[in-house]
């Protein structure tokens, strides 16, 4: 077994979705590997085809899978699956025509967050819906993101049933880096380039993360090597606070920047909301103790490999530095992250020695 790069004979690779933020770096490394990629879609973001890759169009939610009947291929990735029934369909015009299967799932499967160190083999989300989860459409999922976790268990559950033997099922957690326009992880090489005083949730507090690329290079090795099992996929190797990834943060963005600290309960009696409003941060105690302590020593066992944090700040600006000015300028755009008149009344709320 190889513990990095590309294994073993060109493969005739398939990845359903490919063009969304994880699929592009999949097709990128899996072409430099010399593998024959074909993508299956809705075609709905092939705004710049790439030479050499295959592009066939179907809707998953519509059961159209027309165009790859017929077809063999010696590796699929499923990038994109957020209900069971995507599983079972796929599988019966790929099941026996697919050497290996790789599943991206989440750890979000999990049912508790409460045990640091956990593994693999935690206890997952038990499905509690009223409708049958077979008949549910990723607009259901979206629409009660409660049901998220659940149903990525029962996609797990079909993926092993439908592809038995040959299959992973890979567990990301927080997945940050050039591409992410959610703002999560964004948010904070971001606001230290921009400079001042930075808020800051505890120091002490753990921290997890994966850059987009470890899991994209990764799930393609998983396909070389025809691993199968699950794997949590997060980062780094070694415990790490939240005072370490901000500084190195602040180490490539912006070393003038300042954080200032605010304790759990300055920030909870304010109505800060850890992850949403403080992104990344979660309270490493009592329920959530071990969301940023989870286990990843099967997968970096098997070979996985994290590339630095400084690397990934450096890409996440110089990628957010070419979108365009409005964008820059609506920062933070979604629902992650403080705006700046939000971030300083606390500042100045801080600074009084106040709860």
């Amino acid at each position: 077994m190889t513990t990095s790069g590309h294994a073993g004979a060109s493969l005739d690779l398939l990845i359903l979705g490919g063009t969304g933020f994880i699929g592009t770096h999949q097709v990128s490394y899996a072409l430099a590997g010399g593998h024959r990629v074909t993508l299956f879609n809705r075609g709905q973001r092939d705004i710049e085809r790439i030479a050499g890759v295959e592009y066939l169009v179907g809707d998953r939610d519509g059961g159209d899978y027309a165009a790859l009947r017929g077809r063999r291929f010696d590796a699929c990735i499923d990038n994109a699956t957020l209900v069971p029934r995507w599983v079972r369909e796929a599988a019966h015009v790929l099941s026996g025509n697919v050497g290996h299967y790789t599943f991206i799932s989440t750890v979000s499967v999990y049912a508790s967050d409460a045990e640091p160190d956990a593994d693999e083999t935690a206890a997952r989300e038990a499905y509690a819906g009223d409708a049958d989860p077979f008949t549910l459409s990723p607009a259901d999922v979206r629409a009660n993101m409660a049901l998220y976790g659940a149903l990525k268990a029962l996609s797990e559950d079909e993926a092993l049933r439908c592809y038995p033997g040959h299959c992973a099922l890979l567990r990301p957690g927080l997945i940050v880096g050039p591409g992410d326009e959610s703002d999560r992880f964004t948010y904070w090489p971001v606001r230290v380039a921009r400079g001042g005083t930075v808020l800051v949730p505890p120091r002490l507090d753990p921290v997890q993360w994966i850059d987009v690329r470890d899991v994209a290079e990764w799930s393609v090795q998983v396909a070389e090597q025809r691993l199968t099992g699950a794997f949590n996929l997060k980062g780094p190797a070694q415990p790490t606070t939240m005072g370490d990834m901000l500084d190195t943060i602040c180490a490539v963005a912006n070393p003038a920047a300042v954080l200032r600290e605010a304790s759990s309960e300055f920030l909870a009696a304010h109505a800060v909301q850890p992850w949403v409003d403080l992104p990344v941060w979660i309270p490493g105690v009592g329920d959530t103790a071990g969301a940023h302590r989870r286990s990843t020593a099967r997968a970096i066992a098997a070979g996985l490999r994290l590339r630095p944090l400084t690397e990934t700040v450096a890409d996440t600006l110089a990628w957010w530095r070419r979108l365009p000015d409005s964008r820059q300028n609506a920062f933070p755009a979604g629902k992650f992250g403080l705006s700046p008149a939000r971030e300083q009344e606390l500042l100045g709320v801080l600074a009084t020695g106040r709860l």
